[in-house]
Parts: C-alpha cells; sequence; structure tokens
C-alpha cells in the first residue's frame, strides 16, 4: 500500500530519492517553477515596476509644486483675503464670531487637563466662544475628574459645556455628530477641533478664522501638527519624518494646488454651513474626518491649510498604540475609496482634473499603491528573484525609484536625514500592517470598522514608568512577540543567506538588513514599552 501511495503522488523520476526529503523537495520546486513560480513572479515584477512609476511619478509631481509655492511665494495669506481681527468701538465683541470648540475624549487620564486647560486659554472674547467637552468616556473615575476640571474652568468664567451620552455608537463621529445637535450650537458660525493631547497656541483662532471670515467659498482651516515628544525614542522620530512630510507636501500641495486635502480630524476650524450642507459627522468608516473633507469637497468648498500655523500635540510611543493607529489610518482611507470612488466620478459641482485629482492621486496612489507596492515589491518580490533568478528587476526599480522615493519623504524633515536608512526599513516592516489593514478596506472584511483610541501617555503615565523601570517588573514574552514580524523576517534571511551560497545581485546586503527590522519589531524591541499598555 505504501508503494502504492509513494508511485501515485511522485513522478517516477523521483523513486530513488524519496528517502532524501531535502532532495526530493528541491527537485519539486525545479518541476513547479518553470511552469509556475517564474511566470507569477514576471507578473508580479511588472505590477509592481508599474505601482513604482506611478509613485515616484506622483512624488516628483508633489515636489515640483512644493518648489513652484515656495519660488513665487504663494503662501496663504496671498491666495485668499486675510485681514486680522481687530476691536470694534462701536460693535465690541459681537463684531467677532462665534466660535464652538469641540474636544472629543475618551478615557484621557493623563492628557484631559491639558487639552481643557488649552482650549479655555484661547484668546477671543469671552462672550464669543463655547468650550464643547464632548466626554465618552467609560471609566467613573475619569468622568469624575474631567467633570470637575470643566466645573473649575466654569468657576473662572468660562463658557464651557461638559457633555455626555449614553453610549459610544459612531466612536468620535458620533461624539461630534451628537455634540452638534445642542441648542447653543445654532448660535455659532465656526467650529474647532481638538484632540485630547492637542494643545493649541492662544493665538489660534486669531490665525485661522479671518479666512473663514473674509473668505465666504473656504470651509475648512486646517493647521499643522508639532510633536513633544518626537526625541522620545527612535520609532518616533521615525513618525516625525513621515508625517512631516505628509503636513509639508502632501498637504501643502493639495492646498495649493486643488484647494483640497483630507482633514486631519483635529486642528482645524470648520464653517458649520459647510459641515452641514455636506451631511454632517458619518461613522460609515475610521476616517470619519476624510469622509467629510471628501463630501464638503464635492460640494465645491474650498480648504486652506497653514503650514506656519503648528499645534503641539503627542505622537504614539508604544509599537501597539501605533499599530491600531496605523491600521485606521490605513483601513479607512482605502474602505471610503471604496464607497465614494463613483461618487466622486459622477459629481457634477467639481472639475474633472480635481476628480482625477481626488480619485487618483489622493486615494489610489497615496492610499492603496503606497502601502501595496511598498509590502509586496520590498518584502515579498524581490527576496522571492533571490529564490528564481530566471526572473529579472531592472536596477532602476529596485534601487533607483526607491532611493528616490526614500529622499524625497527625507525632506520635511531635514534634521533626521541621517536616520533615513532606519526609516526606510521601520516603514517596510508597518508596511505589513498597512497593506493588511489597506486589503482589509477595499474587501470590507472582518476589522474594516475596528476603532481603537490610541493610547497617550503623556507626562504622568512617563514618570510612573520611570519608577517602574528602576524596579525592572517581570515581563511577559507574549506581550512583546509579533508572529507576522518574525516570520517575514525569517523569510527575509533565508533569502538573504540563499543569495549569499548562490546569488549574483548582492540584495543579501539588504535582505539581512531588513530582516533584522523584522526582527527587532517582530520581539518588541522598538519603541516605549509599557507593562499594561
Amino acid at each position: 500500500m505504501d508503494r502504492l501511495t509513494s508511485t501515485a503522488l511522485l513522478p517516477e523520476s523521483f523513486q530513488g530519492a524519496r528517502d532524501d526529503i531535502t532532495e526530493q523537495m528541491g527537485m519539486v520546486w525545479q518541476q513547479i517553477k518553470a511552469p509556475v513560480m517564474v511566470p507569477l513572479l514576471r507578473l508580479a515584477v511588472f505590477l509592481c515596476l508599474v505601482m513604482s512609476v506611478m509613485l515616484v511619478v506622483e512624488k516628483a509631481y508633489m515636489a515640483v509644486v512644493i518648489v513652484l509655492v515656495k519660488l513665487f511665494g504663494r503662501r496663504p495669506e496671498k491666495r485668499y483675503r486675510w485681514e486680522p481681527m481687530r476691536d470694534d468701538l462701536e460693535l465690541g465683541s459681537s463684531s467677532y464670531p462665534m466660535v464652538l470648540v469641540q474636544i472629543p475624549m475618551y478615557n484621557e487620564k493623563e492628557v484631559y487637563q491639558l487639552s481643557i486647560g488649552a482650549a479655555c486659554g484661547l484668546s477671543w472674547p469671552s462672550d464669543r466662544i463655547i468650550i464643547q467637552v464632548l466626554d465618552d468616556s467609560t471609566d467613573p473615575v475619569i468622568k469624575d475628574l474631567v467633570e470637575a476640571e470643566c466645573r473649575r474652568w466654569a468657576s473662572k468664567g468660562v463658557n464651557i459645556k461638559y457633555e455626555i451620552r449614553d453610549n459610544r455608537s459612531g466612536y468620535k463621529a458620533g461624539a461630534l455628530k451628537e455634540g452638534m445637535k445642542h441648542s447653543y450650537v445654532n448660535h455659532c458660525d465656526y467650529v474647532a477641533i481638538f484632540d485630547a493631547d492637542f494643545q493649541p497656541e492662544p493665538d489660534f483662532l486669531y490665525r485661522t478664522v479671518p479666512f473663514l471670515l473674509h473668505n465666504p467659498a473656504v470651509g475648512l482651516v486646517q493647521a499643522r501638527w508639532k510633536f513633544v515628544n518626537s526625541d522620545e525614542c527612535l520609532m518616533a522620530r521615525m513618525q516625525e519624518m513621515s508625517l512631516d512630510y505628509h503636513f509639508t507636501v502632501e498637504q501643502e500641495v493639495g492646498s495649493s494646488a486643488y484647494a483640497f486635502f483630507g482633514f486631519n480630524g483635529t486642528a482645524g476650524v470648520w464653517r458649520i454651513a459647510a459641515l452641514n450642507e455636506a451631511g454632517g459627522w458619518k461613522d460609515r468608516t475610521t476616517v470619519e474626518d476624510m469622509d467629510l473633507a471628501v463630501r464638503a469637497s464635492l460640494k465645491g468648498w474650498k480648504f486652506v491649510f497653514l503650514g506656519d500655523l503648528k499645534v503641539k500635540n503627542e505622537l504614539p510611543s508604544t509599537l501597539r498604540a501605533y499599530r491600531y493607529q496605523q491600521h485606521r489610518w490605513s483601513c479607512g482611507p482605502a474602505n471610503l475609496f471604496r464607497k465614494m470612488a463613483m461618487e466622486i466620478a459622477n459629481n457634477k459641482k467639481v472639475s474633472l482634473w480635481k476628480k482625477v485629482h481626488v480619485i487618483y492621486s489622493f486615494f489610489f496612489v497615496r492610499k492603496v499603491v503606497a502601502h501595496i507596492v511598498t509590502f509586496v515589491f520590498y518584502c515579498v518580490v524581490i527576496p522571492a528573484a533571490v529564490l528564481v533568478p530566471e526572473v529579472e528587476i531592472p536596477r532602476w526599480g529596485a534601487i533607483y525609484i526607491p532611493s528616490i522615493i526614500a529622499l524625497l519623504n527625507a525632506v520635511g524633515t531635514p534634521r533626521s536625514l541621517h536616520l533615513l536608512v532606519f526609516w526606510i526599513l521601520f516603514e517596510n516592516v508597518m508596511s505589513l500592517h498597512r497593506t493588511k489593514a489597506t486589503l482589509i478596506g477595499l474587501l470590507e472584511a472582518g476589522r474594516v470598522n475596528e476603532w481603537v483610541v490610541t493610547e497617550k501617555l503623556g507626562d504622568t503615565v512617563k514618570a510612573k514608568m520611570a519608577v517602574k523601570a528602576a524596579r525592572k517588573p517581570p515581563i511577559r514574552i507574549g506581550d512583546r512577540l509579533h508572529l507576522l514580524e518574525l516570520w517575514t523576517g525569517a523569510y527575509l534571511f533565508f533569502c538573504g543567506c540563499y543569495d549569499v551560497a548562490f546569488g549574483k545581485n548582492h540584495y543579501f546586503l539588504y535582505l539581512f538588513l531588513q530582516a533584522i527590522a523584522f526582527f527587532v519589531v517582530g520581539f518588541g524591541y522598538v519603541g516605549t514599552f509599557v507593562p499594561g499598555y
């Protein structure tokens, strides 16, 4: 029976080698490589090269636009009417528009005082501003602390409202939507939104509201983010490089060339009329801010980005928090693209050029192609080409284009240029999760609507961490291990070893470095590790 089974399963040429498993596997590989693996890998290389060209052309185009913007000094103050707010002796404070400031929060024990204090410290006539704290906290102790903080500021004469609801339906979008239903909001012209870890400077409204006041077609003014903990660890520096490029280039190009970009969900001021005309807040994806921005843009509203206005906030400093954030930021846009592509294409209020920008550049290239090609090409296809030498990858696709893309990204944070290699390796590791999240969003699969609030540590937890570090508490291995990264690292390491033994293109230099990066993340030695966080 054993003889018959073996003969049925293996070709006759394999019978003499059936006791040598390694040799059998090698022969099977040779049998399937030419008819199956080579054509599939060539197709994968072709598709990846096409996506790489799309991405580098997009990056180069944005670089050209930024250079032109800088050369011709197309600052927002020159492109739009802007006059500083002045007191009117006759009208008094009534000459100022009514502004609502919303602070959505959820169990923000470490940072709630900072955000509420910064909002209450905004320079604006006290009778023309309402601070609205939207507390979705489920911890009764934290709810009491936040409410007490609101009462403390109210006792100082600040018009602050503490609002809660019975459930967390819709998460942040649900809270913001519920907040807009209160009767006092009907008297407001604009709404400024700050997440719980954001700390605007006192002059924030004086620098943003005039763009809305003097330009009726402007629906949104977005400020840039400034990171208070970017020097905390290497992972924070990597995040700073990526986000600085987003603000310095992507948002600036969108604002200058199309008067459209994705709202960042915080540190921005909306014209309430624009928000309402767009249909208000919706919770159909995990990027409610981008959803609102796209819908408002399709109604014809223009957006202004102020790169010189920076609002302090905190970067995720634990790997767990960062991974959850990146899942949301990658899955949400892909899912929104799936839901709105045809709506954008059929819209009659915006130009064809703007529709092409939103569908192709904003969504397809930046939110889908960028994630997929980074992982599939650099972490799957190039290593696989080492095992299948019949498939050649042109040098321009494997080396030159990635180098150009990396250098263009580094422009946003010149101080971190010496960390460029670390940034490339780290971004490739994170592309594993971004690609998975992007596919989930496109296919509307399992975790498509997963919403996990990004943990903020604040100074209090950091002080506790220092004490815990001195005591050296026991750490469970399971808290650190990440199997996807470890398996990918093992694959890259194997391909690197194979290239050393049999290859001729010296890919092993990259493969070993990338494998080490995956192992470092896989074993949890990146970011700030806090037991219980």
